[in-house]
Parts: C-alpha cells; sequence; structure tokens
C-alpha cells in the first residue's frame, strides 16, 4: 500500500469511529426519547456508515492480486456489497415512512431537550468525520463520495436539531413525524441509486457518464485506426472501467500496431479513465478475409441489435 493510500486509509478510519459512535448514540436516544425522527437519522447514519467503510474495503481489495479463479481481483464484492446494503436500506426507510405515518394520526410525545441534545453530538461527530476526509475529497473519487455521504449526516442531523429546538418551545410534536418523513425520503432516494447503480454495474451496463459513440468515435480518431467493432465498455467495480475492441488497422507492420495500440491505449486512460483494456488487432488484409467478414455479419445479427 502506497503512503497516500496508507493516508487515506487512516482518515476512513477515523470517520468510519465518530460515524459508528454516532449511530449508537442516535440508535439508544432515540429509542430513549421516542423520537422517530431521531432513529430516522439513524438509519441515514448507517446507511452512511456502510458507504464509509465500503470505501475503505475498496482501497484494500484494490491491493488483493488475482488469482486463478478471480481473475478480476475481488473487486466486484464491493459492488455487491452495495447491492445488499441498498436492498437491506430500503426496505428500512420503507418501515420509517410506515411508521411516520402512523404518528401523523396518533403523534406522541418526545423528550425533545435530550433530543436536541444528542443531534448535537451527532453532528459535532459529522463535521469531525468530514474534516478528517476533506483533505483527500478533492483527489479521490472513492473518498469524496464518503465525505458528500457525512455532510448529508450533518445536514439531517441540523435538520433534527430545528425540530428538537422548535418541540422544546412549541411542544408540537407531530413536527417529529414530518423530519422522519422528510429523511425517510432522503433514505429511500439514497438506497434506490445504490441499488439502481450496482445494478447497473452486475448487468455489464456502460458506465455512468461514459459515452458508448463519443468512446467509439475517439479510438477511430487516432491515427492507423480504420474501424473498430466489438466494443464493450463495462464497470468492473466503481473505480475500475474496463473496455475490449477489435481494432482495424490500415497498416501491417508490428512496430506500427504496437504504437497504434499505445496511443489508444492513452486517449482511454486520459479522456475516459478507462485503465483496463483488451484490445485485438487486425490487419487490413484479415479484415477482408472470409473469416472476419463472418464475425462482422454475425455480430449485425446478435440479440438483434448493433453497437
Amino acid at each position: 500500500m502506497s503512503a497516500i493510500d496508507a493516508g487515506i486509509t487512516g482518515k476512513l478510519k477515523i470517520a468510519i469511529t465518530l460515524t459508528a459512535v454516532t449511530l449508537l448514540a442516535e440508535i439508544a436516544g432515540g429509542f430513549w426519547t421516542n423520537s422517530l425522527a431521531l432513529l430516522s437519522d439513524a438509519a441515514h447514519v448507517f446507511l452512511d456508515l456502510f458507504a464509509l467503510i465500503l470505501s475503505l474495503v475498496a482501497i484494500k481489495l484494490a491491493g488483493l492480486p488475482p488469482s486463478d479463479r478471480h481473475s478480476f481481483g475481488y473487486h466486484r464484492s464491493e459492488v455487491f456489497a452495495s447491492f445488499i446494503n441498498g436492498l437491506t436500506v430500503f426496505l428500512m426507510g420503507v418501515g420509517i415512512m410506515y411508521e411516520a405515518v402512523v404518528r401523523f394520526s396518533h403523534p406522541e410525545a418526545v423528550k425533545s431537550l435530550p433530543m436536541l441534545l444528542i443531534a448535537v453530538v451527532g453532528l459535532a461527530m459529522n463535521l469531525l468525520a468530514a474534516g478528517a476526509l476533506h483533505r483527500h475529497s478533492h483527489d479521490d473519487l472513492n473518498v469524496k463520495s464518503a465525505f458528500l455521504h457525512v455532510i448529508g449526516d450533518a445536514v439531517a442531523s441540523v435538520g433534527v436539531i430545528i425540530g428538537g429546538a422548535i418541540m422544546y418551545y412549541t411542544g408540537w410534536y407531530l413536527l417529529d413525524s414530518l423530519i422522519s418523513a422528510a429523511i425517510g425520503l432522503l433514505i429511500l432516494t439514497g438506497a434506490g441509486r445504490i441499488l439502481r447503480e450496482s445494478t447497473h454495474i452486475l448487468m455489464e451496463g456502460v458506465p455512468r457518464g461514459i459515452d458508448f459513440n463519443g468512446v467509439a468515435d475517439a479510438i477511430r480518431s487516432v491515427e492507423g485506426v480504420r474501424d473498430l467493432h466489438y466494443l464493450n465498455i463495462w464497470t468492473v467495480c466503481s473505480h475500475i472501467l474496463a473496455l475490449s475492441v477489435h481494432i482495424d488497422c490500415q497498416v501491417e507492420e508490428e512496430i506500427s500496431r504496437a504504437t497504434i495500440l499505445h496511443h489508444i491505449e492513452h486517449l482511454l486512460a486520459k479522456r475516459f479513465n478507462i485503465t483496463h483494456t483488451t484490445i485485438q488487432m487486425e490487419c487490413a488484409a484479415c479484415v477482408n478475409g472470409t473469416v472476419i467478414k463472418e464475425l462482422n455479419h454475425q455480430e449485425r445479427h446478435d440479440c438483434g441489435h448493433d453497437h
């Protein structure tokens, strides 16, 4: 592990510890104060705690070598864990929304002052965790995602604090249900996004933010490339994009093919952040041959559509 990764790992561990303390405090405080809003925020903190742990695991997995059974290493386990987490938290969000609706009809008294104090502690923990991650959030996309999760926790804590203060002075306990419903919607939105993204990756869809035709045009712009076919782009995990393609070269000299290959790989890494590539170079004579013509004919009929 590099010094940079070690530094990021250390900051993530600090953020995980602080977030775990917040989670435990809000679960205990939610039951003690009878505050659904505090328990809802705890569910939101749980979602983000998992995201932080996932970010740490992603760094660890990146350092594991591939094996004869797992040629890509263990990166895809991050995606599978995200799917399970998203599904679990989505069901949790549905439960929170149901309880909020029940309390709309029958508001229950809340110990608003203890609720307020616990929410303040949670906000302090969130801000400390955000401070630990802020430095690396500009350079590492994985850490940036974790940082944004923590900021989302802080915003939710502010909402609970405001609600607790209003209930303390007015006794309007219906506000607890309103805050819970708002946080429940936030949880459902976040969990839905995780489910959508993880399912898309598991289905080997084109990575979000990647223009399939734009990548194809960029490859065609490289000198020596006449055309391409069998282009596939997919995501191994959140920080590894993969591509495979057959390239029709205009030249047949091996040194020229090597140069073309180098230019394509450099282009893909620099412009699209695609670093895991499998590129098959084909000479012009081969492309005009019987075998390739049959492959091209088959490609046009595969799955009933073209790339």
